[in-house]
């Protein structure tokens, strides 16, 4: 797709050839510009996009009421002081709180990964504990504390037992020998194994999606947040809710907001700023002073240049506020959509002679090629047909359709996607699958 000079310059002058290597795709693409529910190549192709650059764009690429405030901000000589407090900062945060029931106080920083190492901090300090459980099929970052097990291949799978923790497989190189130290892995929706990592380890907190959303749609099975929760207390754990992809995506006030479970701590980003780098941590207040504890051994450092960058805040402001005050319209079309998208699916798979299960939560989506929703990745790992679903994709793009081609991901339906939109994507699906073997 790359002319060979772009090739070229490609591989002599980014490492790995793309600033963030997730984002490396086969056959790579070189995108220009994105508008609304659309992406266009270098070929100045189309696309409608239900990637979303990993799913931050609730409400669509370069949505007019967002840029606008940005806009604004420069104009009115909003700058990084990066001493004292600023106006925007506070209303940011009142904004947040206000928002989301579970939040008293929040910090913000530059990404999510940065967020979560904050949550993961405070839960030590407050705890006085070091040990972290999080989830196999999550994604919570990728510092050393949490780089582990994200999608463990089949063969690491088959001797794995239902209630018990996973051996560590690190999922990048150059982490310390003793990175794992603290760390414990267990599968989605195995409260036994929760419970046996908690009774046998002085655990700080439990991280963990309230949906699984790194690897498509992985919904908690009935009364497992619940026995999460009460695990936590029980055992002096805090309970964190990685509601990065989840929040505000799902409601205005976070999935935690649905599944009327209560984090001690929670963490948010991409779509809290429609696209704009930030990430948020807050929780109690109880637990967030402990960014400002009396006792300097006991202080939490939440820091970064970067942090409450005021356009970036400017952006998340226009963000919530246009959240909350067309909430029906927005989430309401999101829902629409949504069920269209979920409906038209499953209406074109029942026509194949192979398993299909179509998941969705609101305006997120996943086709999975096995016959039943999964509750956990060794379940996906198993069960779902990966080959398939990879050619699916890519079929998909050649076709104008844009899901990002690694089995399993999300699709991500915007505020800025039309009625018109789903149907050319079914119409697309289907004949895809027509042509396909």
């Amino acid at each position: 797709m790359l002319d060979v000079g772009s090739r070229q310059r490609q591989v002599e002058s980014i490492a790995g050839g793309v600033m963030s290597l997730n984002r490396k795709i086969d056959p790579m693409r070189m995108f220009v510009r994105a508008s609304g529910a659309y992406l266009w190549d270098h070929t100045n192709r189309r696309y409608i996009d239900y990637h979303a650059a990993f799913a931050p764009y609730l409400l669509g690429h370069g949505d007019p009421d967002i840029d606008k405030a940005v806009m604004e901000a420069i104009q009115r000589g909003d700058s990084l002081i990066g001493a004292g407090m600023t106006p925007w900062e506070v209303q940011i945060a009142d904004l947040l709180a206000d928002s989301i029931p579970y939040l008293d106080q929040v910090q913000l920083t530059s990404s999510g990964t940065e967020a979560v190492a904050s949550a993961i901090r405070i839960a030590r300090s407050f705890t006085g504990r070091d040990h972290i459980l999080f989830m196999q099929g999550g994604y919570n970052g990728w510092m050393d504390s949490v780089a582990f097990n994200l999608m463990d291949p089949i063969e690491a799978l088959w001797k794995h037992e239902p209630g018990t923790e996973h051996e560590l497989r690190p999922i990048s190189a150059g982490m310390g020998s003793n990175a794992g130290q603290y760390s414990h892995v267990v599968e989605f929706n195995d409260i036994e194994a929760v419970e046996n990592v908690l009774k046998s380890q002085d655990v700080a907190a439990v991280v963990l999606e309230p949906i699984l959303q790194n690897i498509g749609i992985v919904k908690p099975q009935p009364g497992y947040l619940e026995a999460v929760r009460k695990l936590c207390d029980a055992y002096g754990a805090l309970l964190i809710f990685d509601e990065v992809k989840t929040g505000f995506r799902h409601a205005l006030g976070g999935y935690q907001s649905i599944c009327e479970v209560c984090p001690d701590l929670s963490v948010f980003g991409k779509a809290v700023a429609n696209g704009y780098p930030m990430g948020v941590v807050g929780g109690k207040s109880r637990i967030m002073s402990f960014v400002a504890h009396p006792d300097p051994t006991r202080r939490v450092l939440v820091a970064g240049t970067y942090n409450a960058h005021p356009f970036v805040v400017a952006a998340a402001i226009a963000s919530i506020k246009k959240l909350r005050d067309r909430a029906d319209e927005i989430y309401g079309h999101l829902e629409r959509l949504g069920a269209l998208m979920e409906e038209g699916l499953n209406d074109i798979f029942s026509e194949r002679d192979y398993a299909t299960t179509v998941v969705r939560q609101g305006s997120a989506f996943v086709v999975y090629f096995m016959d039943h929703a999964p509750v956990s990745w060794k379940d996906i790992a198993l069960n779902h047909n990966s080959k398939f679903d990879a050619r699916y994709r890519k079929m998909l793009i050649v076709n104008g359709v844009f899901h990002f081609p690694v089995e399993t991901k999300q699709g991500s339906i915007s505020f800025a996607h039309t009625q018109a939109d789903i149907e050319k994507t079914l119409e697309i699906t289907k004949n895809v699958l027509r042509r396909m073997p």
